[in-house]
Order: C-alpha cells, then structure tokens, then sequence
C-alpha cells in the first residue's frame, strides 16, 4: 500500500512538470508573449531586436493557429502579449520617423507589466487544468484495434418514446486486441467515430455536468492509442468478453484508458451507449439523441426512475451479449469475428452502470463474473446469484450516502462466490473513469492519485479479478488487490 501511495507522488510530480500538454506552436506564442512583457526592462540598444523578434513569432503563432483551430487556454496568452506590443512598437515607429520617443516611467510601467504577466500565466495554468487528454500507452503484449456497431432489438420496444414501432437500439464499440499498425496510421478519435462525433459528445457532455462547453473542447481533439477496424492479433486463441456499462449520463467511451489497458491484455471490451440516458448517442444515420437527467427533487421518485433506467441497462447488457455471440460466429460482419469467447464473460459498469452490471449478472447466468465502480445497487428482486464480484469504491467519506456502504455489502455477500470490496484510497467517484486524464485535478472531483496513476490503479486491480476468474490464473487474489486499498472479503457461508 505504501508503494502505490509513493509511486502516486512521483506521478503527480512527473504530471505538474509534463502536464501542461502545450504544443510548440503554443509554447513558442508564450515564450514570445513573455518577451514582450520583458522588453520594456531591456537596455535600450537589446530593444528593437526583441521588440520585433518576439512581435513577429506571437503574430504569426496567433495566425497559423487561428487557421489551424486555436484554443482557448491560448486567448490569454495573446491577449496579455497584444498590450505590451503596442507600447513597444510605438517607440520603434517614432524612431524611425525621426520624432522623440517616451517612455512611461518604472512605477507606472510596472503594474502592467504584472498584469499582463499574470494574464499570460494564466493561459498555462489552464491549459494545464483543461489539458487535451494523452491517454496511457496500453501494457499489454497486443495493439489496440477499436469498431463501432449499432444494434436493434426487435423484441424490445423503446420505452423512452411515443412511437410504438421505435425499438430499442443501443450504439456499441469493441476495444480488442489487434496486430501492430504502421508508425503512421490514423489513431481513434476520442468521444466518436469523427472529429463531428466527438465535438458534438464532448458539447453535450458540458451541458451534462453544467459547464460551459469551451472548458472541455480539448477533449474532442483527443486521439487514443487505438486504431478504427485494425486486423485482429494473429496470436492469443479466443478472446474473454468484458461488458461495460457508463455511469447516468455517461457515454460508450467515457473508460476509454481503461477500455484499451484491458485489449491490450488479451481482452475484447465492449462499451455501451445507452440512448435517452447517454448524454449524447449519435446513430448511424447521423441522429444525435441528446438526453438530460435532472433530479425531480423527490427522492422517492429519483429512485424510482434510477431503478427503471437499471432495468433498461441490464436488457440491454443481456441483449449485446447475444449480439457478441451472432459476431463471433460470423452472422454480423467484422472484426473480431471467430475470435470471441463468449464462454467467458465479465459484466462490468460505472455508476449507475456498475448497478446495472450487478442487476444483469443476477438476471443473466451466461455472465461469469461481475465488476462495479462505484455504483450504488438498484435492483428490486435482491436474490443470492453465483459469480464472484468485485466492487471498487472510493474513500467512504461524511458526505458518502449513508445507505450505499450497507446496500453493497447486503448485494456482494448475495453471492455464492467469493466476493471482494477494495476501497482505493485517494479515489473520488470520477476516479474510475477517464475523468482525471482532462479535468481539473480537484481532489473533491476526481481524486488526489493524480491524472495516469488513477487509471493504473484501476485497471490493475480490475486485470488481476479478470484474470482469476476469467482465465483461472492461480495466485493469491486478495494479496494482489489488497496492494491497492483497503479490501474486504466475502466468502460464501461466511458474514466477513
């Protein structure tokens, strides 16, 4: 436990040194910016070179990024150097003209040498909070091949709307282990199929969370390590299945770091978009079904919707099973088809989509084992069902409902198999999701175990249950897991 609170300090030093994710272009209009803040300290002979060395690489950086798309951690930056170029070109015209030049005096120019340094400081610092996410190189032996496939269940109509011929259709993406691409080839977007898809998710997923959709424009240039429809890994037999469900509001790629950690190992990762509860689900037709939750401020009835919505989940998680079994055997076209063992399968989710894994797990006897992050049971019919479970928590905390903890652990000692609950501490309920790799590291948001740590943690502890239980691998599971947190075991017959 010491090692991995230690190893999460050095990553958090690492982070605040390589965090500010800044390109050159952006890195050279700062530098430049601060030059002409500078200049105005300079002896008088040094000033007209800088003057206009550092006026030209902040004019032609503001150009080429206006064209190349700018963000806007950056405005600042070119707003504080605007300020100081014009009170330094002025004196070089005057110069030239032959007229006197003046200059303001020390304790005049002083304070708006500070406030224009503190305006373009502040463009780092943003940048830095709101960084464009770089996801972690998976660890595995295999690449990392990703599709996206949309699927109909005729047998289930959508409850969501009026239409009595709409059926559900839920909008899924495989992660799964691929052979090695060229150097150049076209990494995956982040947040969709297209630069179109991942603006419009990451837009609606800032009006979601009640944020300004600027502050999470960084997100929709994101790439992952992934490549779209990469031939299948030529090695590895048949792969496990890992089914994962986001949290309320959440989208198919809102585990993405973890998703591509998992392929990397030899697993095929199958996330769902959930429609009218995604905060954004775009279909194949180019229809994007925005949807928001609110909480009706009833909490009898929040919980009601909350149990419907895990309902619906769970169908859904049972019906993507089924369409995972028709890929494999080659009745729907594509990667990674022959090369799933739908004999082995994980029922996974976040949130609200950790409760639907349970929900499902119980419901469904194809699942062999289930994994919840942070996700507060909601199913009705609390009956003993028979795969080992694994809950990740984070800390427990004054502010952590107070039936959650007693409602876990009634649902994991349900289970005929060992049972494990780890509590990561340092977590927070975004911790186990991509969140701390672009949002602000705010303890109270997304944990203290800094941007990449988080995921490590996560994925680690997440591999090592999938091996045990998945693949049989032998190995004392609660000393590996333990290493992470704090963990609790439940035996079968056992009240531990």
């Amino acid at each position: 436990m010491r090692r991995c609170v230690a190893r999460a300090e050095d990553g958090r030093v690492n982070e605040i040194i390589t965090g500010l994710r800044m390109s050159p272009l952006e890195t050279l209009a700062l530098l430049g910016a601060v030059a002409l803040v500078v200049v105005r300290w300079l002896p008088p002979a040094a000033r007209p070179r800088v003057t206009i060395t550092a006026g030209s690489v902040c004019v032609l950086s503001a150009i080429v990024l206006g064209v190349a798309g700018i963000r806007w951690q950056i405005l600042p930056v070119l707003a504080g150097a605007a300020f100081p170029l014009a009170f330094a070109v002025v004196p070089l015209l005057r110069r030239r003209t032959g007229r006197p030049t003046r200059r303001a005096r020390w304790w005049l120019a002083l304070p708006g040498s500070v406030a224009c340094i503190g305006l373009i400081a502040s463009g780092p610092v943003a940048a830095w909070a709101f960084p464009v996410p770089v996801f972690p190189e998976p660890s595995g032996h295999f690449a990392v091949g990703t599709r996206v496939m949309q699927w109909t269940d005729p047998h289930r109509p959508e409850t969501a709307t009026a239409d009595p011929h709409d059926r559900r259709t839920v909008v899924v993406q495989l992660w799964y282990p691929a052979q090695r691409s060229p150097a150049g080839a076209q990494r995956a977007q982040y947040l969709g199929r297209t630069e179109h898809e991942a603006r419009t998710v990451s837009d609606a997923l800032a009006r979601y969370s009640g944020l300004p959709g600027f502050l999470l424009d960084g997100v929709a240039h994101a790439h992952t390590h992934a490549v779209f429809d990469a031939p299948v890994a030529d090695r590895g037999g048949r792969f496990p299945v890992v089914l994962f469900s986001p949290g309320l509001g959440g989208v198919r790629t809102q585990n993405t770091a973890w998703a591509e950690e998992l392929a990397g190992h030899g697993y095929v990762v199958a996330a769902l978009d959930h429609p009218y509860d995604s905060a954004a689900v775009v279909l194949a037709d180019g229809r994007t079904i925005n949807t928001k939750i609110a909480s009706t401020g009833d909490d009898d009835e929040d919980d009601r919707r909350a149990v419907e919505t895990t309902r619906v989940r769970a169908a859904d998680l049972s019906f993507v099973l089924s369409q995972l079994g028709r890929l494999d055997r080659g009745e729907i076209p594509g990667p990674p088809t022959g090369r799933l063992d739908t004999g082995r399968v994980a029922v996974t989710g976040h949130s609200l989509g950790g409760g639907a894994a349970l929900q499902a797990a119980r419901q469904d006897p194809r699942f062999d084992a289930v994994i919840n992050l942070d996700g507060y049971p909601r199913d009705p019919d609390l009956r003993l069902f028979r795969q080992p479970a694994l809950a990740l928590t984070q800390a427990i905390s004054p502010e952590t409902d107070a039936r959650y903890l007693p409602r876990l652990t009634k649902v994991l000692k349900l289970s005929t198999a060992t049972s494990y609950r780890l509590t990561i501490p340092g977590a927070a309920h975004l911790t186990f999701m991509d969140g701390p790799l672009y949002l602000p590291p705010v303890p109270s948001l997304v944990g203290s175990l800094g941007r990449t740590e988080s995921v490590r943690i996560v994925a680690a502890a997440t591999l090592a249950f999938l091996d045990t239980t998945l693949r049989h691998k032998p190995g004392d599971l609660a000393g590996v897991l333990s290493a992470y947190g704090d963990l609790s075991v439940y035996r079968p017959g056992t009240s531990r």
